[in-house]
Protein backbone atom coordinates (compact mmCIF):
# COMPACT_ATOMS: atom_id res chain seq x y z
CA UNK A 1 0.00 0.00 0.00
CA UNK A 2 1.39 3.13 -1.19
CA UNK A 3 2.43 5.66 1.90
CA UNK A 4 0.93 8.94 0.65
CA UNK A 5 2.33 12.49 2.50
CA UNK A 6 0.26 15.51 1.71
CA UNK A 7 1.75 19.12 2.89
CA UNK A 8 0.59 22.69 2.89
CA UNK A 9 -2.91 21.96 3.91
CA UNK A 10 -3.99 20.82 1.09
CA UNK A 11 -7.86 20.14 0.47
CA UNK A 12 -9.97 17.24 2.29
CA UNK A 13 -11.13 16.18 -1.13
CA UNK A 14 -8.19 14.47 -2.17
CA UNK A 15 -8.18 12.04 0.98
CA UNK A 16 -11.38 11.81 -0.07
CA UNK A 17 -10.32 10.52 -3.36
CA UNK A 18 -7.56 8.07 -1.88
CA UNK A 19 -9.52 6.75 0.39
CA UNK A 20 -12.42 5.79 -1.96
CA UNK A 21 -9.58 3.75 -4.28
CA UNK A 22 -8.12 2.41 -0.92
CA UNK A 23 -5.89 4.21 -0.17
CA UNK A 24 -5.68 5.19 3.59
CA UNK A 25 -2.07 5.41 4.47
CA UNK A 26 -1.99 8.88 4.69
CA UNK A 27 0.27 11.20 6.54
CA UNK A 28 -0.94 15.40 6.10
CA UNK A 29 0.88 18.20 7.44
CA UNK A 30 -0.23 21.95 7.68
CA UNK A 31 2.12 23.60 6.68
CA UNK A 32 5.65 23.61 4.07
CA UNK A 33 8.44 22.11 6.42
CA UNK A 34 12.38 23.24 6.43
CA UNK A 35 14.31 20.82 3.91
CA UNK A 36 15.76 18.49 6.97
CA UNK A 37 12.54 17.81 8.20
CA UNK A 38 10.50 17.80 4.83
CA UNK A 39 13.16 15.04 3.73
CA UNK A 40 12.04 13.16 6.99
CA UNK A 41 8.82 13.46 6.81
CA UNK A 42 8.67 11.69 2.89
CA UNK A 43 11.06 9.26 4.09
CA UNK A 44 9.26 5.64 2.53
CA UNK A 45 6.74 7.52 0.88
CA UNK A 46 5.66 7.27 -2.35
CA UNK A 47 3.84 9.68 -3.20
CA UNK A 48 4.17 13.62 -1.87
CA UNK A 49 1.47 16.55 -2.22
CA UNK A 50 2.25 19.41 -2.28
CA UNK A 51 1.85 23.22 -3.19
CA UNK A 52 3.63 26.18 -3.42
CA UNK A 53 5.69 26.42 -0.91
CA UNK A 54 7.09 23.18 -0.50
CA UNK A 55 10.57 22.71 -2.41
CA UNK A 56 11.72 19.41 -3.91
CA UNK A 57 15.28 19.86 -5.72
CA UNK A 58 17.69 17.66 -6.85
CA UNK A 59 19.08 16.28 -3.63
CA UNK A 60 15.84 15.78 -1.86
CA UNK A 61 14.26 13.73 -4.40
CA UNK A 62 17.87 11.64 -4.56
CA UNK A 63 17.75 11.14 -0.59
CA UNK A 64 14.14 9.51 -1.07
CA UNK A 65 14.41 6.73 -3.56
CA UNK A 66 10.86 5.33 -2.46
CA UNK A 67 9.23 8.47 -3.86
CA UNK A 68 7.50 7.63 -7.18
CA UNK A 69 4.86 10.34 -7.99
CA UNK A 70 4.73 13.77 -6.95
CA UNK A 71 1.11 15.88 -7.05
CA UNK A 72 1.26 19.93 -7.26
CA UNK A 73 -1.91 20.87 -5.94
CA UNK A 74 -1.58 24.17 -8.18
CA UNK A 75 -0.95 25.77 -11.23
CA UNK A 76 2.97 26.07 -11.06
CA UNK A 77 5.46 23.17 -10.61
CA UNK A 78 8.55 25.58 -10.32
CA UNK A 79 9.45 24.08 -6.81
CA UNK A 80 10.15 20.91 -8.24
CA UNK A 81 13.29 20.37 -9.92
CA UNK A 82 11.40 18.82 -12.51
CA UNK A 83 14.13 17.51 -14.60
CA UNK A 84 15.63 15.96 -11.45
CA UNK A 85 12.36 14.01 -10.78
CA UNK A 86 12.44 12.94 -14.61
CA UNK A 87 15.73 11.65 -14.42
CA UNK A 88 14.89 9.55 -11.30
CA UNK A 89 11.82 8.15 -13.18
CA UNK A 90 8.86 10.42 -10.96
CA UNK A 91 5.73 11.86 -12.95
CA UNK A 92 5.28 15.15 -11.64
CA UNK A 93 1.09 16.52 -12.19
CA UNK A 94 -0.52 19.57 -11.43
CA UNK A 95 -4.00 21.40 -11.43
CA UNK A 96 -3.78 23.54 -14.84
CA UNK A 97 -7.76 24.17 -14.81
CA UNK A 98 -9.61 23.38 -11.49
CA UNK A 99 -8.57 27.54 -10.54
CA UNK A 100 -9.39 29.03 -13.58
CA UNK A 101 -12.67 30.47 -12.33
CA UNK A 102 -11.40 31.66 -9.23
CA UNK A 103 -8.29 34.20 -10.69
CA UNK A 104 -10.78 34.91 -13.47
CA UNK A 105 -13.18 36.47 -11.32
CA UNK A 106 -10.82 37.79 -8.63
CA UNK A 107 -9.02 39.25 -12.36
CA UNK A 108 -12.77 41.12 -13.80
CA UNK A 109 -13.39 42.26 -10.21
CA UNK A 110 -10.39 44.22 -9.90
CA UNK A 111 -10.48 45.32 -13.33
CA UNK A 112 -14.17 47.12 -12.53
CA UNK A 113 -12.60 48.64 -8.61
CA UNK A 114 -9.97 50.01 -10.21
CA UNK A 115 -11.85 51.70 -13.61
CA UNK A 116 -14.11 53.15 -10.87
CA UNK A 117 -11.77 53.93 -8.39
CA UNK A 118 -13.43 52.25 -5.46
CA UNK A 119 -9.67 51.22 -3.86
CA UNK A 120 -8.42 55.12 -3.32
CA UNK A 121 -12.97 55.89 -2.63
CA UNK A 122 -12.64 53.18 0.33
CA UNK A 123 -9.61 54.57 2.04
CA UNK A 124 -10.56 58.24 1.83
CA UNK A 125 -14.09 57.16 3.39
CA UNK A 126 -12.26 55.50 5.95
CA UNK A 127 -10.14 58.50 6.38
CA UNK A 128 -13.48 60.64 6.78
CA UNK A 129 -13.61 62.20 3.39
CA UNK A 130 -16.46 61.86 1.39
CA UNK A 131 -15.54 62.21 -1.84
CA UNK A 132 -18.38 61.76 -4.73
CA UNK A 133 -16.40 63.11 -7.50
CA UNK A 134 -16.90 60.86 -10.63
CA UNK A 135 -13.43 62.44 -11.76
CA UNK A 136 -11.39 59.37 -13.28
CA UNK A 137 -14.36 56.95 -12.53
CA UNK A 138 -15.69 54.89 -16.13
CA UNK A 139 -17.40 51.56 -16.54
CA UNK A 140 -16.25 48.45 -17.51
CA UNK A 141 -18.57 48.33 -21.05
CA UNK A 142 -16.88 49.63 -24.07
CA UNK A 143 -14.02 49.18 -22.60
CA UNK A 144 -10.54 47.38 -24.51
CA UNK A 145 -9.33 44.11 -22.13
CA UNK A 146 -5.94 43.66 -23.73
CA UNK A 147 -5.28 39.81 -22.26
CA UNK A 148 -1.54 38.54 -22.38
CA UNK A 149 -1.23 34.81 -22.60
CA UNK A 150 -4.58 33.03 -23.62
CA UNK A 151 -4.39 29.88 -21.98
CA UNK A 152 -7.41 28.47 -19.59
CA UNK A 153 -7.16 31.55 -17.22
CA UNK A 154 -7.44 34.27 -20.15
CA UNK A 155 -9.55 32.47 -22.31
CA UNK A 156 -11.85 32.19 -19.29
CA UNK A 157 -11.40 36.06 -18.31
CA UNK A 158 -12.16 36.65 -21.84
CA UNK A 159 -15.54 34.92 -22.20
CA UNK A 160 -16.41 36.59 -18.98
CA UNK A 161 -15.08 40.36 -20.34
CA UNK A 162 -17.72 40.34 -23.44
CA UNK A 163 -20.48 39.43 -21.08
CA UNK A 164 -19.67 42.80 -19.25
CA UNK A 165 -19.74 44.58 -22.55
CA UNK A 166 -15.30 44.76 -22.96
CA UNK A 167 -13.73 44.35 -26.31
CA UNK A 168 -11.22 41.92 -25.77
CA UNK A 169 -7.78 41.64 -27.59
CA UNK A 170 -4.88 39.05 -26.47
CA UNK A 171 -1.61 38.39 -27.43
CA UNK A 172 -0.04 34.85 -27.23
CA UNK A 173 3.32 33.21 -28.31
CA UNK A 174 1.29 30.43 -29.66
CA UNK A 175 -1.75 30.58 -32.26
CA UNK A 176 -5.02 30.64 -30.22
CA UNK A 177 -8.47 30.23 -31.41
CA UNK A 178 -10.30 33.00 -30.00
CA UNK A 179 -13.44 32.56 -28.01
CA UNK A 180 -16.48 34.83 -28.52
CA UNK A 181 -15.73 38.47 -30.33
CA UNK A 182 -11.99 38.44 -29.35
CA UNK A 183 -9.29 39.04 -31.49
CA UNK A 184 -5.87 38.41 -31.33
CA UNK A 185 -3.22 41.30 -31.52
CA UNK A 186 -0.48 41.30 -33.80
CA UNK A 187 2.21 42.20 -31.20
CA UNK A 188 2.07 42.72 -27.34
CA UNK A 189 3.10 46.46 -28.27
CA UNK A 190 0.03 46.70 -30.75
CA UNK A 191 -2.08 45.20 -27.47
CA UNK A 192 -0.49 47.32 -25.44
CA UNK A 193 -1.26 50.50 -27.35
CA UNK A 194 -4.24 49.76 -27.65
CA UNK A 195 -6.06 48.34 -24.46
CA UNK A 196 -7.44 50.44 -21.05
CA UNK A 197 -6.69 47.48 -19.02
CA UNK A 198 -3.98 44.77 -19.36
CA UNK A 199 -4.21 41.31 -17.41
CA UNK A 200 -1.43 39.14 -17.84
CA UNK A 201 -1.21 35.43 -17.99
CA UNK A 202 1.74 34.12 -18.53
CA UNK A 203 4.43 31.28 -17.51
CA UNK A 204 7.49 32.07 -15.62
CA UNK A 205 11.07 32.19 -16.69
CA UNK A 206 13.53 33.64 -18.36
CA UNK A 207 11.09 34.12 -21.61
CA UNK A 208 8.68 36.23 -19.95
CA UNK A 209 10.77 37.64 -17.02
CA UNK A 210 9.87 41.47 -16.47
CA UNK A 211 8.01 41.53 -20.14
CA UNK A 212 6.40 44.35 -18.35
CA UNK A 213 9.27 46.89 -17.84
CA UNK A 214 10.03 50.68 -18.30
CA UNK A 215 9.60 50.65 -22.20
CA UNK A 216 6.51 48.16 -22.45
CA UNK A 217 4.63 50.36 -20.14
CA UNK A 218 5.87 53.38 -21.08
CA UNK A 219 3.92 51.85 -24.05
CA UNK A 220 1.00 51.23 -22.51
CA UNK A 221 -2.20 54.06 -22.57
CA UNK A 222 -2.06 57.27 -20.40
CA UNK A 223 -4.71 56.56 -17.67
CA UNK A 224 -4.51 52.62 -18.43
CA UNK A 225 -4.52 49.60 -16.02
CA UNK A 226 -2.34 46.84 -15.25
CA UNK A 227 -3.08 43.39 -13.51
CA UNK A 228 -0.53 40.81 -12.85
CA UNK A 229 -2.07 37.81 -11.38
CA UNK A 230 0.22 35.20 -13.08
CA UNK A 231 4.06 35.31 -11.87
CA UNK A 232 5.67 37.78 -10.03
CA UNK A 233 9.26 37.85 -12.03
CA UNK A 234 6.66 39.37 -14.97
CA UNK A 235 6.50 42.69 -13.75
CA UNK A 236 9.61 45.29 -12.99
CA UNK A 237 8.21 46.53 -9.74
CA UNK A 238 10.24 49.69 -9.60
CA UNK A 239 9.22 50.42 -13.44
CA UNK A 240 5.41 50.28 -12.51
CA UNK A 241 6.40 52.17 -9.34
CA UNK A 242 7.53 54.75 -11.26
CA UNK A 243 4.33 54.65 -14.02
CA UNK A 244 1.96 55.17 -11.13
CA UNK A 245 3.44 58.10 -9.50
CA UNK A 246 3.79 60.00 -12.39
CA UNK A 247 0.00 59.24 -13.36
CA UNK A 248 1.10 57.38 -16.81
CA UNK A 249 -1.01 54.06 -15.13
CA UNK A 250 -3.94 55.17 -13.55
CA UNK A 251 -4.01 51.93 -11.34
CA UNK A 252 -2.75 48.51 -10.56
CA UNK A 253 -3.62 45.11 -9.27
CA UNK A 254 -1.06 42.50 -8.37
CA UNK A 255 -1.22 39.25 -6.37
CA UNK A 256 2.27 37.61 -7.18
CA UNK A 257 5.30 39.28 -6.50
CA UNK A 258 9.30 38.97 -7.70
CA UNK A 259 9.82 38.20 -3.75
CA UNK A 260 7.23 36.94 -1.51
CA UNK A 261 6.67 36.84 2.26
CA UNK A 262 7.45 33.56 3.41
CA UNK A 263 4.70 33.33 6.16
CA UNK A 264 1.63 35.07 7.40
CA UNK A 265 3.50 37.25 9.71
CA UNK A 266 5.81 38.33 7.18
CA UNK A 267 5.49 41.89 6.09
CA UNK A 268 5.84 42.85 2.07
CA UNK A 269 8.34 44.34 1.21
CA UNK A 270 7.52 46.54 -2.38
CA UNK A 271 7.51 49.82 -3.10
CA UNK A 272 3.72 49.74 -3.96
CA UNK A 273 2.75 49.24 -0.67
CA UNK A 274 0.59 52.50 0.61
CA UNK A 275 -0.53 53.15 -3.05
CA UNK A 276 -4.13 54.54 -2.58
CA UNK A 277 -4.42 53.12 -6.52
CA UNK A 278 -3.14 49.83 -6.41
CA UNK A 279 -5.02 46.80 -5.24
CA UNK A 280 -2.20 44.13 -3.45
CA UNK A 281 -3.27 40.69 -2.74
CA UNK A 282 -1.39 38.04 -1.05
CA UNK A 283 -1.42 35.58 -4.20
CA UNK A 284 -4.56 34.17 -3.34
CA UNK A 285 -5.96 34.13 -7.19
CA UNK A 286 -6.69 30.82 -6.84
CA UNK A 287 -7.87 31.19 -3.29
CA UNK A 288 -11.28 29.95 -3.13
CA UNK A 289 -13.29 27.09 -0.95
CA UNK A 290 -14.56 26.22 -4.92
CA UNK A 291 -10.71 25.84 -6.47
CA UNK A 292 -8.75 24.06 -3.34
CA UNK A 293 -11.95 21.58 -3.25
CA UNK A 294 -11.64 21.01 -7.34
CA UNK A 295 -7.70 21.00 -6.88
CA UNK A 296 -7.88 18.70 -4.38
CA UNK A 297 -9.64 16.04 -6.31
CA UNK A 298 -7.93 17.06 -9.83
CA UNK A 299 -4.79 16.12 -8.62
CA UNK A 300 -5.44 13.10 -6.52
CA UNK A 301 -7.24 11.50 -9.19
CA UNK A 302 -4.27 11.78 -11.33
CA UNK A 303 -2.37 10.50 -8.90
CA UNK A 304 -4.48 7.62 -8.32
CA UNK A 305 -4.45 6.80 -12.11
CA UNK A 306 -0.78 6.36 -11.69
CA UNK A 307 -0.81 4.14 -8.65
CA UNK A 308 -3.42 1.89 -10.13
CA UNK A 309 -2.31 1.47 -13.98
CA UNK A 310 0.75 3.89 -14.67
CA UNK A 311 -1.01 6.21 -16.48
CA UNK A 312 0.81 9.26 -16.82
CA UNK A 313 -1.54 11.83 -19.19
CA UNK A 314 -1.01 15.35 -17.84
CA UNK A 315 2.55 14.72 -16.13
CA UNK A 316 4.31 17.98 -16.71
CA UNK A 317 7.98 16.54 -16.87
CA UNK A 318 7.31 12.85 -17.99
CA UNK A 319 6.34 10.54 -21.55
CA UNK A 320 2.80 10.68 -21.53
CA UNK A 321 1.13 7.46 -21.60
CA UNK A 322 -3.39 7.55 -21.45
CA UNK A 323 -5.24 4.83 -19.19
CA UNK A 324 -5.27 1.66 -20.56
CA UNK A 325 -7.55 -1.08 -18.65
CA UNK A 326 -4.93 -4.40 -17.86
CA UNK A 327 -4.65 -6.94 -20.17
CA UNK A 328 -2.06 -9.45 -18.45
CA UNK A 329 -1.69 -10.31 -14.66
CA UNK A 330 0.76 -8.31 -14.16
CA UNK A 331 1.73 -4.54 -15.05
CA UNK A 332 5.24 -3.82 -15.42
CA UNK A 333 6.32 0.21 -15.89
CA UNK A 334 9.32 0.47 -16.94
CA UNK A 335 11.41 3.99 -17.46
CA UNK A 336 14.48 3.64 -19.15
CA UNK A 337 17.75 5.97 -20.52
CA UNK A 338 16.08 6.92 -24.52
CA UNK A 339 18.61 4.85 -26.34
CA UNK A 340 18.79 2.81 -29.31
CA UNK A 341 17.18 -0.82 -28.05
CA UNK A 342 16.35 -0.10 -25.25
CA UNK A 343 13.01 -1.68 -25.58
CA UNK A 344 14.54 -4.57 -27.40
CA UNK A 345 16.47 -5.15 -24.45
CA UNK A 346 13.38 -4.80 -21.74
CA UNK A 347 11.90 -7.31 -23.78
CA UNK A 348 14.39 -10.12 -24.42
CA UNK A 349 14.99 -9.31 -20.43
CA UNK A 350 11.31 -10.69 -20.18
CA UNK A 351 11.29 -13.31 -22.73
CA UNK A 352 14.01 -14.77 -20.69
CA UNK A 353 12.22 -15.01 -17.71
CA UNK A 354 9.40 -16.53 -19.54
CA UNK A 355 6.68 -13.97 -19.60
CA UNK A 356 4.58 -13.25 -22.05
CA UNK A 357 3.66 -9.76 -23.24
CA UNK A 358 0.00 -9.31 -23.84
CA UNK A 359 -0.30 -5.76 -24.37
CA UNK A 360 2.51 -3.22 -24.60
CA UNK A 361 2.68 0.86 -25.00
CA UNK A 362 5.85 2.80 -25.31
CA UNK A 363 6.10 6.53 -25.20
CA UNK A 364 9.81 8.87 -24.98
CA UNK A 365 10.25 12.60 -23.65
CA UNK A 366 13.92 13.95 -23.99
CA UNK A 367 16.15 11.43 -22.17
CA UNK A 368 13.84 8.89 -21.11
CA UNK A 369 11.64 6.45 -22.32
CA UNK A 370 8.46 4.73 -20.71
CA UNK A 371 6.58 1.77 -21.39
CA UNK A 372 3.55 0.03 -20.22
CA UNK A 373 3.66 -3.87 -20.98
CA UNK A 374 0.90 -6.21 -19.32
CA UNK A 375 2.82 -9.65 -19.37
CA UNK A 376 1.58 -13.33 -18.52
CA UNK A 377 4.08 -15.22 -15.96
CA UNK A 378 5.17 -14.96 -12.28
CA UNK A 379 6.87 -11.99 -12.04
CA UNK A 380 8.87 -12.62 -9.02
CA UNK A 381 11.72 -10.61 -7.05
CA UNK A 382 14.33 -12.67 -9.37
CA UNK A 383 12.75 -10.98 -12.58
CA UNK A 384 12.24 -7.40 -10.42
CA UNK A 385 15.92 -7.46 -9.73
CA UNK A 386 16.76 -7.89 -12.88
CA UNK A 387 15.10 -5.52 -14.53
CA UNK A 388 15.50 -2.97 -11.75
CA UNK A 389 19.85 -3.98 -12.21
CA UNK A 390 19.92 -3.06 -15.78
CA UNK A 391 21.93 -0.48 -16.79
CA UNK A 392 19.21 1.09 -19.31
CA UNK A 393 16.66 1.33 -16.46
CA UNK A 394 15.79 4.28 -14.81
CA UNK A 395 13.12 3.19 -12.61
CA UNK A 396 10.79 -0.24 -12.38
CA UNK A 397 7.73 -1.35 -10.98
CA UNK A 398 4.90 -3.83 -11.00
CA UNK A 399 1.34 -3.62 -10.44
Amino acid sequence: MAQIVLFENIHPSARAVFEAAGYTDIVTHAAALPPAQLSDALRGAQVAGIRSRTHLDASLLSGNPDLRVVGCFCIGTNQVDLDAAMQRGIPVFNAPFSNTRSVAELVLGEAILLLRRIPEKNARVHLGHWDKSASGAFETRGKTLGIVGYGNIGSQISTLAESLGMRVIYHDVEAKLPLGNARPAGTLNELLEQSDVVTLHVPGGKATEKIMNADTIARMRRGSILINASRGTVVDIQALHAALKSGHLAGAALDVFPTEPKGPDEPLASPLIGMPNVILTPHIGGSTQESQENIGREVAEKLVRFLQAGTTKGAVNFPELPYLEQAGGTRILHVHRNAPGALGTLDNLMAQHGLNIISQTLQTRGQIGYVITDVEGEVNDIVMTTLRDHPITVRCDKL
